[in-house]
């Protein structure tokens, strides 16, 4: 799927999973009951065990673009490599590290790096980052989008950390153009509980309808 189009779906869902788990099976389970719920972008983080092998699986398995599939906690361009030729469609780091989105520019593939200051959002796009992360979202509040957009209108940034079925529409009201949401989605897996984690990813897709106003 061309880059493009995987940015427009993505943000029109409005909803990223963000993946963590102990075991790669654990990884799929979670990240198949997300899509149950509605919530097709998952990002596959890098902490989970042989995560470019996950990776590869799930490729494979939704090969007709049921799964929007990116990688996490990408720490380098190395590993984006390894991340991209496994099958992501989107690669999302914690920090902004320009070398990585030059990786991700030459595959056509989009880069989403972690910021907090209005210095570090102008220096990822002018590096060519697609969508900012604000990360550690619960750090700020959703009162940072606001002050990232002020000067900055025609930025577009994802929160992740912090962003939860009870603040999510003020994410989106702030001018988020998505949201990532990790434990808070996800914490079901603990227990074995994966049906809660569909049941959360309706409420969270439905929530940020509502905050659109759609």
């Amino acid at each position: 799927m061309e880059k493009e189009k995987v940015l427009t779906r993505l943000t029109d869902t409005g909803v990223v999973g963000v993946v963590r788990a102990s075991t790669a099976e654990e990884a799929i389970r979670i990240s198949e009951a997300c899509l149950e719920g509605g919530v097709d972008a998952i990002e596959l983080t890098f902490t989970v065990p042989g995560a470019h092998k996950v990776i590869e699986q799930l490729a494979n398995h939704y090969k007709n673009g049921e799964m929007l599939l990116g990688a996490g906690t990408v720490l380098d361009p190395e590993t984006a490599r390894i991340a991209i030729l496994s099958g992501a469609q989107y690669v999302v780091s914690p920090y902004f590290d320009p070398e990585t989105i030059k990786l991700c520019n030459r595959y056509r593939v989009a880069g989403m790096p972690g910021c907090t200051t209005i210095k570090e959002v102008v220096n990822a796009m002018e590096a060519g980052a697609d969508i900012v992360k604000v990360f550690p979202g619960e750090l700020f509040g959703p009162k940072i989008i606001k002050s990232i957009k002020g000067p900055l209108p025609h930025a577009k940034v994802m929160p992740t950390g912090g962003v939860d079925i009870t603040n999510v529409d003020q994410w989106i009201k702030a001018g988020a153009a998505a949201v990532g949401v990790g434990g808070a989605l996800t914490a079901g897996a603990k227990t074995g509980d994966f049906k809660s984690i569909t049941d959360m990813a309706k409420q969270l897709v439905a929530a940020v309808k509502a905050a659109r106003g759609l």
